[in-house]
């Protein structure tokens, strides 16, 4: 057994300190993930890595009822927080381009730029959350890609299972999101 993994079991048995014990040994790693996932974001966000997983953090600290079975459930919920994070910002970055509570200007005038990365992200949000419906492991494996940064052989330890299943699940997942963003778009 992991320090991690044993660290979370005496967290759910209810030992106080062992929670002060986690934060040490998994921040460099979350820190990591963060770093290489803001990496990708447009110049001028205001989102720092390591804001990212303070926040992160807090949402996985802040809910009295969570537990961790393993590293791998630990990190599968970590990356969800930072993708939920992810997401809000983007939201919010979105409905400050639609106007909320801007002053009102003439159409002719304005300029009209390409997409944003926010609407891709949005869009594979949307997307991620269809597969997760029908493919859940699948879905934890973007997750951890994705929204984490890890390698393949990381999410595939993260998550138990091989490297070469992990290849398979990577495939498949792109091909489906590809898929349902570009149908998406269509009928828009």
């Amino acid at each position: 057994m992991s320090d991690v993994t044993a660290i979370l079991t005496a967290i759910e048995q209810g030992d106080g300190k062992a929670s002060e014990e986690l934060l040490p040994l998994v921040y460099n790693e979350l820190r990591r993930l963060a770093a290489y996932k803001m990496s990708n974001e447009p110049a001028g966000h205001t989102l720092q890595p390591t804001a990212l997983v303070h926040e992160a953090w807090l949402q996985l600290v802040d809910s009295p009822s969570q537990s961790w079975q393993n590293r791998a459930h630990f990190f599968g919920a970590a990356a969800e927080a930072m993708r939920r994070l992810l997401i809000a910002r983007a939201r919010r970055k979105g409905r400050q381009r639609r106007g909320s509570g801007a002053e009102h200007l003439d159409v002719d005038q304005l300029e009209i730029a390409s997409p944003a990365p926010d609407d891709q992200l949005l869009a594979l949000n949307e997307a991620l959350d269809r597969f997760a419906a029908q493919e859940p492991k699948q879905a934890e494996l973007v997750k951890l890609r994705y929204f984490v940064g890890m390698k393949i052989d990381e999410a595939a330890d993260v998550l138990g299972i091989s490297e070469a299943t992990a290849k398979r699940w990577w495939v498949y997942a792109r091909a489906w999101l590809f898929h349902e963003i570009q149908e998406t778009q269509k009928g828009t």
